[in-house]
């Protein structure tokens, strides 16, 4: 099988990098990365789903690593964000894919399945709530605000994205280690983290999705219904986002189920790669 083939996609206006890997004929699963990820935080599974016969896609997505970082924050817009991904998914020529997300990349993935369920065979979502999900549990459980605390500090003009990137990115780094399971991120993979948060406006235009969605993430004119068959899969121990929005975010779907990981945090596709792909493979493949 060939290496791990890089290539750039043009989508919604920008070029979006995207690693391409597995059989040229096999079913496209898209895989979107989180914050303060980029294609790499996949590589796990990447590997994994090729060797399964599958045709990976795992772009960067606007704004990160080496994909096009847009200066205006608004152009890190919710409807920008799904745009990428659909004309990702038309360049696949495929018709449909498997479309799976993490953290920023599940809720861009759930809002995709909600506008565009003709393109979606599947869905996976991990530890990223649908959006009603999340309106609806910060109402009722106020400690959900405290979780999500960052956010706020995220709005902060230029402050965040210099003591994120300061000390070549230690910061940052650390946070990813201090939510995670002790040795889930090698050194190794933090110096990929760094080297992709130090390209020009990288860190800036990561922290823009935030700075464009803070208000309009839970408000949308499309269906909250999820018609697509969709898997849930989550950490239970995510610092960031309670594991009751799992269950509450099964609720918007016609055909949904979901599988909790107990030992698990935020970063559940690094703690626990092979099960995560294994459940993913027989989800696509029922």
């Amino acid at each position: 099988m060939k290496a791990f083939e890089h290539k750039y996609i043009e989508t919604n206006g920008i070029n979006l990098h995207v690693v391409q890997h597995g059989h040229e004929d096999g079913d496209v699963v898209l895989l979107l990365h989180g914050f303060p990820e980029f294609w790499y935080g996949w590589h796990k599974q990447i590997t994994s789903l090729a060797e399964q016969g599958y045709r990976v896609w795992a772009p960067d997505q606007r704004g990160y690593n080496l994909s096009d970082k847009p200066k205006k924050s608004a152009a890190y817009e919710m409807s920008q964000l799904v745009a990428d991904v659909v004309g990702l998914i038309k360049a696949t020529e495929r018709g449909k894919v498997c479309l799976v997300g993490h953290d920023w990349g599940g809720i861009v993935a759930w809002r995709v399945a909600r506008a565009y369920p003709e393109l979606i065979d599947k869905l996976v979502i991990l530890n990223a709530p649908h959006s009603k999900a999340l309106k609806s549990h910060v109402k009722k459980h106020p400690t959900q605000l405290l979780k999500s605390s960052y956010i706020l500090f995220f709005q902060l003009p230029k402050l965040p994205e210099k003591l994120l990137t300061s000390a070549g990115g230690q910061n940052a780094a650390d946070a990813l280690q201090k939510t995670s399971n002790e040795g889930t991120f090698s050194k190794s993979d933090l110096e990929e983290y760094k080297m992709a948060w130090a390209k020009p406006r990288a860190m800036r235009s990561m922290l823009n999705w935030y700075r464009a969605n803070a208000k309009s993430m839970t408000s949308s004119k499309v269906s909250p219904r999820v018609t697509v068959p969709t898997l849930i899969i989550w950490g239970v121990n995510d610092q960031f986002l309670g594991k009751e929005l799992a269950t509450e975010s099964l609720a918007f779907c016609d055909d949904g189920r979901g599988v909790l990981i107990g030992d698990a945090t935020h970063w559940v596709h690094h703690e626990e790669p092979e099960r995560v792909t294994t459940l993913i493979t027989d989800f696509i493949r029922e």
